[in-house]
């Protein structure tokens, strides 16, 4: 074998090294991005379920308030 072939071989190794190298990286890397997007959905998940309670919560008030005032001036809005 010749010294050209030798070194062509050699940087054809050092390349495929980093190439296989960034290749696990990203793979890494995209598992974490994964992971944080679920993190993300499991987190609005819970914040549309706080709201539909405060949503409710809110109506059962608006409800009593109604009854308050209608109680109190002895007739109903006309909504």
């Amino acid at each position: 074998m010749s010294a050209e072939l030798i070194a062509i071989l050699a940087v054809g190794v050092a390349v495929a090294g980093l190439v296989l190298n960034g290749q696990r990286a990203s793979r890494a890397e995209t598992a974490e991005v994964k992971r944080e997007i679920a993190d993300v959905r499991r987190e609005i998940a819970e914040l549309k379920r706080e709201m539909g309670e405060l949503r409710e919560r809110m109506a059962k008030l608006e409800g009593l308030l109604e009854g308050l005032r209608e109680a109190i001036s002895g007739r109903r809005d006309a909504a």
